[in-house]
């Protein structure tokens, strides 16, 4: 399942759920440490959850992060861990992994590395597929909204529900935004994944049918409870893929 995330305006993106999410972006240099915390934690919160879990008696941040590289087999991930862990201090930094409970972008927001701003909003004003129907093969999901407010730090999500069943799913970091118009577009690679094993996932056939794309626009990630985190908009659109 390949889907690849064009930039068709100055917006950073980044992959949060597929691992085979192929991102096009402009970097924002001013909020490449906010980028850095969640592609930490969006890789690594769940060794580091457990990490915690199982020490008992908190160490350093050299004995956690130590383990976090040898679990994940980083030592990108565990130099990360480590800077982080030493601006929070090790007993802030584990509580804070464990208040924010698996949540990527809320630790980021908890570590002050990402800005919070519950004040925003964003309208989805366009979201359509091309082309609309056709073989299997490249499309591209075009979307535009607008923000009166400006938004806080966030994700895009987008979800396609298909005829076999298989969910093709993807989650993309959006930083804030100024208020105004934007205009983005996802690629997808709408035929079966060569790489992909069917004795080891489930591989999308894209079959002949229609399909629904569901596109949610947020602040925080999509469908947390945590605070800051709510969703802006949502809008659906079909295509058919006729053989």
């Amino acid at each position: 399942m390949k889907l690849l995330a064009t930039l068709l305006s100055a917006v950073v993106l980044t992959s949060a759920v597929t691992p085979n999410l192929r991102l096009h972006t402009n970097n924002n240099v001013g909020a490449d440490f906010c980028k850095m915390c969640i592609n930490f934690s969006g890789e690594a919160i769940n060794e580091l959850l457990n990490i915690i879990l199982n020490m008992g008696v908190v160490g350093t941040c050299a004995d956690i992060c130590g383990l976090v590289e040898q679990k994940t087999g980083s030592e990108v991930l565990g130099a990360v861990c480590n800077i982080l862990c030493d601006i929070a201090g090790v007993e802030e930094f584990v509580k804070l992994v464990e208040k924010a409970d698996l949540d990527p972008i809320y630790l980021c927001e908890l570590l002050k590395t990402c800005p919070v701003f519950d004040g925003g909003d964003a309208t989805l004003t366009q979201f359509a597929v091309n082309p609309s129907s056709g073989p299997q093969g490249k499309k591209t999901l075009n979307f535009n909204f607008v923000s009166k407010n400006g938004t806080g730090t966030g994700e895009i999500y987008l979800f396609i529900n298909t005829v076999d069943k298989i969910p093709v799913e993807g989650s993309f970091l959006q930083e804030p935004l100024k208020p105004g118009q934007y205009n983005m577009a996802i690629d997808l690679d709408a035929e079966p994944d060569p790489d992909c094993d069917p004795t080891q996932d489930f591989c999308e056939e894209w079959l002949a049918g229609d399909y629904v794309a569901t596109l949610q626009l947020c602040n925080g990630e999509c469908g947390s409870k945590h605070p800051h985190s709510r969703i802006y908009d949502t809008k659906n659109t079909t295509f058919t893929i006729t053989n």
